[in-house]
């Protein structure tokens, strides 16, 4: 009884002070932790910015973590939360707030408390809407580029005389509105030249301009558009732009670059279907979903080789991560926001997208359609030729095998000497069969999870397949991912004639490549981090007019060149009020001069020099390269120089797209890695170029053919030489005082140094 009265005096003593620790404890959210974190969280972590993925004005987006760690607030556990470490740090790269702005220990101390009492984080609809993404607002759906195509009439303007076709309407309506006048029309030498470079990517030969020039009937310049459309080299020219697009690699990139030997089928595929006109509609289908479509037409195989061209890291210690799965579906889902939607898809990978209505559950929803994809290689052999690949390739195979598995225990100078040994037989294996390298469905496919910051070990809820959602109703279900010919399913979609995306971003494209600037500036992105469109009337009535003509290109090409807007000269006496005005030409007052591509370049300096090879398609090219760079391939052995050195004079769109190693001469003209989507290619400008031209192997080579062919055709007669130099090199006659200069030159050097300086010129390597 003593014992239990005392201690009954003792808690009647403690009471107090037990409830004093009990309130110290207790922290009140709404007036302690939420203005601490307002006033020094929010600036980098709100509404407005997430820097490092992390957003600390919403319990579910702190509890979601950031890219770096999803420990930010574990609630119960302040010790391992990564907030209190940062804000106990001294670290400078880790302290935060950053800059040595310090919280009081007081005040982390408070924040360290409310997180081991729970995190309490009281939440009412009133005051906390959901993290912009979860739900798709209204707002959000009436963005210029989800909303449906419409035809818009065409303007009227004063200057009706003026207007070829309606796209000219469009553009006078802009500059009558800012008291802009139009340049003239171009010189019919100017337009020859244009035009043939756009549509075909080569010069015009000097008969062609002659004919051209002397025609003098009303529709010469329409007949010319449409033999320059009618030529096979309108479908190299303009597949080089889709390969670009698509990442187009014959080789599989990161250290090894394993070549993939066939994948110009693929190529030649891409230029057949545009010079037939193929629909883009089709096209996109046959790409996406060739194999279901018609698994015993090959080229249809050869179509869906379009989920081979990215590249895949197949050294990588866990295969599940690398080139069996999961890096590769991330590439392929990749891929067809760039080529197809013009949006940056890839950033809604690890999280919802920071700036676009693109959740991220929306982007395993799609990669959903590409679970059953899988490689496949089909042979195109002989079983004769079957059987005499494998007969060589298993007796080197027999050897390399017990090499292999020496190698595994080998140390020093053994391990050395084996390594070689295995090189060594691997590069004596005789070349593949022929083979189409395709894709097919698996009868069990790769389940797909919302992965926690992208990562393939963390993954959350399972998805099925469904487009994302601020471009369908919000009532559309998941289709589960045993659904049949997964792939024609998002085919249909993508090639849907009332889909927002696809048809703008195509003509897009078109549009681009015939101006050098798109209507969006942005072709691969046409969300709220791009450009918006200059004249988004333009762009969905050329939208409306692509689907009318049944999605087909030459058409298009048609209405944009023949228009009075595209036959403007370069130069106009309005540039300076014009330049004032609007400094990029994104009105189109005036036709802006480019420089030719790096494949231009190449493929002109062998058309001049009398040295191109116009054969068409066929496996691609390796031309020589200097040494040291093949040397730094992984197998030096992948650079087979073709040994018929008139396939060195091929078109460059024949030329091997090989991932780690690109000819300086293209790469010093901004010819774009292969290793991503290229929407628009960069113009610079720089020595090194001018250096390529003047130092270059390939191009001292060609100024020899082009020499020897000046003399050839023109005599010893200088004059002449220089007559026919810039009739070839710059499509046009010599200026007088060009005519004194290039005198005065040969004068004093060779005519193959006249013929590397016409290559240096700016009216070589310019089209205005």
């Amino acid at each position: 009884m003593q014992t239990r009265a005392c201690l009954v005096v003792a808690l009647a003593l403690l009471a107090p002070a037990l409830g004093q620790d009990a309130a110290k404890d207790s922290v009140d959210f709404a007036a302690q932790i939420e203005p601490l974190l307002s006033q020094n969280c929010h600036k980098c972590h709100g509404a407005e910015h997430q820097k490092g993925g992390l957003r600390l004005d919403r319990r579910d987006a702190a509890l979601h973590g950031g890219d770096s760690t999803d420990h930010v607030l574990v609630p119960g556990k302040s010790s391992r939360s990564d907030l209190i470490a940062r804000l106990r740090s001294t670290d400078p790269d880790v302290m935060m707030p950053p800059k040595g702005k310090r919280l009081p220990r007081e005040q982390v101390d408070l924040l360290a408390r409310w997180i081991d009492a729970g995190a309490p984080w009281p939440e009412t609809a009133a005051t906390s809407p959901l993290v912009p993404g979860r739900a798709i607002t209204a707002e959000q759906r009436s963005y210029w580029a989800f909303q449906p195509i419409r035809t818009p009439a065409i303007p009227a303007v004063r200057h009706a005389d003026r207007v070829r076709t309606p796209i000219d309407a469009f553009i006078l309506a802009r500059l009558e509105r800012e008291g802009l006048e139009p340049a003239p029309e171009a010189s019919k030498l100017d337009l020859i030249r244009r035009v043939t470079f756009d549509l075909t990517g080569l010069p015009p030969t000097t008969q062609e301009i002659e004919a051209f020039v002397a025609d003098g009937a009303p529709d010469a310049y329409e007949r010319l558009v449409d033999r320059l459309l009618d030529s096979p080299r309108y479908g190299e020219r303009w597949g080089q732009h889709w390969l670009d697009v698509v990442r187009f690699g014959e080789s599989e990139g990161f250290e090894y670059d394993t070549p993939v030997g066939n994948l110009w089928r693929y190529r030649d595929y891409v230029v057949a279907s545009l010079n037939a006109d193929k629909p883009y509609d089709q096209f996109v289908r046959e790409q996406v979903a060739g194999d279901e479509i018609d698994p015993r037409s090959n080229e249809m195989l050869i179509a869906a080789g379009f989920h081979r061209l990215g590249p895949v890291r197949r050294n990588a210690g866990n295969q599940e991560v690398a080139g069996s799965r999961n890096e590769v579906l991330t590439d392929r889902t990749d891929i067809l926001g760039a080529a197809f939607l013009g949006v940056t898809l890839g950033c809604a990978r690890c999280h919802d997208h920071k700036f676009d209505p693109l959740l991220q559950k929306d982007y395993y929803r799609l990669q959903a359609f590409l679970a059953a994809t899988d490689e496949r290689n089909i042979s195109l052999a002989t079983p004769e030729e079957e059987a005499a690949y494998k007969a060589k390739a298993d007796v080197l195979q027999a050897q390399i095998v017990p090499l292999k598995k020496r190698l595994k225990t080998a140390m020093g100078e053994e391990r050395l000497l084996l390594e070689q040994q295995i090189e060594h037989l691997e590069d004596q294996k005789p070349p593949a069969p022929p083979a189409i390298n395709t894709v097919q469905d698996l009868s069990e496919p790769t389940k797909i999870h919302v992965l926690r910051r992208g990562e393939w070990d963390k993954k959350g809820d399972a998805v099925g397949m469904r487009f994302p959602t601020v471009l369908i109703a919000e009532s559309v279900q998941e289709l589960p991912l045993t659904t049949p010919n997964p792939r024609m399913e998002l085919a249909r979609w993508l090639t849907d004639p009332s889909h927002p995306l696809t048809p703008r971003v195509l003509v897009n494209r078109v549009w681009l490549h015939h101006f050098g600037t798109g209507l969006v500036k942005t072709p691969n992105d046409f969300g709220l981090n791009g450009q918006k469109p200059t004249n988004p009337e333009l762009l969905d009535y050329l939208a409306s007019a692509f689907l009318a003509q049944g999605w087909r290109l030459k058409p298009l090409h048609r209405l944009i060149v023949r228009s009075g807007t595209y036959r403007q000269a370069y130069a106009t006496a309005e540039a300076a009020k014009a330049s004032a005005k609007d400094p990029d030409n994104r009105w189109l007052w005036r036709f802006d001069r480019r420089r030719l591509s790096a494949e231009e370049l190449r493929d002109t300096m062998l058309s001049v020099s009398g040295r191109l090879n116009l054969q068409v398609g066929g496996p691609s090219i390796f031309v020589p390269v200097d040494a040291e760079l093949v040397s730094g391939l992984y197998k030096p052995a992948q650079w087979a120089v073709t040994s018929d050195r008139k396939q060195h004079d091929r078109r460059s769109i024949y030329l091997v797209a090989k991932r780690n190693l690109r000819l300086p001469s293209m790469e010093v003209f901004d010819q774009p890695t292969l290793n991503s989507s290229c929407g628009r290619r960069e113009c610079s400008t720089h020595a090194p170029q001018a250096l390529e031209l003047l130092n270059g192997l390939l191009s001292n080579a060609l100024a020899d053919a082009f020499a020897a062919r000046l003399a050839r055709e023109a005599g010893t007669d200088k004059a002449a030489q220089v007559s026919l130099a810039f009739r070839l090199a710059a499509g046009r006659p010599p200026s007088a005082e060009e005519r004194r200069l290039a005198a005065a030159f040969l004068e004093r050097r060779s005519l193959k140094e006249f013929a590397l300086a016409v290559f240096n010129l700016n009216a070589f390597l310019y089209v205005q």
